[in-house]
C-alpha cells in the first residue's frame, strides 16, 4: 500500500492543507480511499479516461445554472452584445476553447508532459489559489508555445 504514489499523494495533500486548498485535499482523500479499498485497479482507468469530460460537465453545469434559475434570460443576452467587454469575453471564450482542444490532444499524444502541466497546476492552486482547471488550459497553451518554437527554429 505505501509505494512512491502513496508518498506523492501525501505530500500533495500536506501542499493542499499549507494552501488551505480543499480541492487538492479531497481530490487527496478520495485517491487513497481508494488504494485502500483496492479499487485503484478498477476506477483509476476511469477517471483518468473520463475525469476531464465529468469536471468539463460539471463546469459547464454551474455555469448554466443562472440561465436555468432564470437569473439571465434573452434580455441579459441582447443587452450584452451592446458591451463591447461582452463581445472581448466571446471572442475569449472561442480562444480558450480552441486552445483547450489544442490542449486535450495535447495530453493523449504526449503523457509524459502531464506530469509538468499537473505539478504547475497543483502549484497554482496550492500557493496562488488557482483552479484546477489548468492542466487542460496549460496543454493547450503549451501546445501553441510548442508550435511557435518549433515555427522560430524552422526559420531560424
Amino acid at each position: 500500500m505505501f509505494n512512491q504514489s502513496t508518498l506523492f499523494l501525501l505530500i500533495l495533500f500536506i501542499l493542499g492543507y499549507i494552501g488551505k486548498n480543499q480541492s487538492i485535499m479531497i481530490a487527496v482523500y478520495v485517491l487513497l480511499g481508494l488504494q485502500i479499498f483496492r479499487l485503484d485497479e478498477k476506477v483509476f482507468p476511469y477517471f483518468a479516461d473520463k475525469g476531464i469530460s465529468w469536471g468539463v460537465t460539471i463546469i459547464t453545469i454551474a455555469v448554466l445554472v443562472p440561465i436555468a434559475t432564470g437569473d439571465i434570460g434573452f434580455k441579459d443576452l441582447l443587452d450584452s452584445i451592446k458591451s463591447y467587454y461582452a463581445w472581448i469575453a466571446l471572442a475569449s471564450g472561442v480562444f480558450v476553447a480552441l486552445i483547450a482542444k489544442n490542449g486535450l490532444d495535447l495530453l493523449a499524444n504526449d503523457p509524459h508532459l502531464t506530469t509538468a502541466l499537473v505539478m504547475g497546476t497543483i502549484l497554482a492552486v496550492v500557493f496562488f489559489h488557482g483552479v484546477a482547471v489548468g492542466p487542460l488550459i496549460g496543454a493547450g497553451i503549451a501546445y501553441m508555445a510548442m508550435k511557435f518554437v518549433d515555427f522560430l527554429l524552422k526559420i531560424g
